[in-house]
């Protein structure tokens, strides 16, 4: 009895958890499942954009470079992927930042180093439909541990994000 005991207890501990959050797992792969214009459980802020990656990732980039912040890199990853005779759908990385913003940030921990500077994601998806997405400046704050510092960066980045986001996808 003692056995039989043991090996229920291992099982719900093991087997249940897994099952009952398989369809979290598969949702969360899904990107359907995340709304336009909010943070998902990452802190990934994502938006439709009507153009396509190579024109929104231009859009994004101009209006960046209008606002004063700089551009530190661009990764087409679907040419990576091509390099190496694999296929991916458009997928382009733009990095880019300001810092002066970034630097009170980093001075609060810097751990957020790793987050910074700041990546715009420009890719489609399975249907077709293109999306700009970035790190939530306040999922960054949570990650990191900001509370109580850094909460005017914060809001600079935000709005920054918001209006840059805004601007390339209409």
């Amino acid at each position: 009895m003692k056995k039989v005991f043991l090996t229920l207890s291992a099982l719900s501990l093991f087997v249940l958890p897994a099952y009952a959050t398989k369809g979290l797992r598969e949702n969360a792969q899904d990107s359907n499942f995340r709304t336009e214009r909010t943070a998902n459980r990452e802190g990934i802020v994502k938006v439709k954009s009507p153009y396509t990656v190579s024109e929104t990732a231009q859009r994004f980039e101009s209006l960046t470079t209008e606002k004063g912040l700089k551009i530190i890199a661009k990764v087409d990853h679907t040419a990576g992927a091509k390099s190496v005779n694999q296929q991916l759908r458009p997928t382009q990385l733009i990095i880019f930042g300001n810092p002066a913003v970034g630097t009170p940030l980093m001075q609060c921990n810097q751990t957020l180093a790793i987050d910074l500077p700041q990546k715009a994601l420009i890719w489609e998806d399975q249907q077709g439909q293109v999306w700009l997405g970035y790190n939530s400046p306040q999922y960054l704050s949570e990650s990191h541990q900001l509370t109580g510092c850094g909460e005017q960066s914060l809001q600079k980045l935000n709005n920054t994000l918001t209006l840059l986001t805004q601007q390339a996808t209409q």
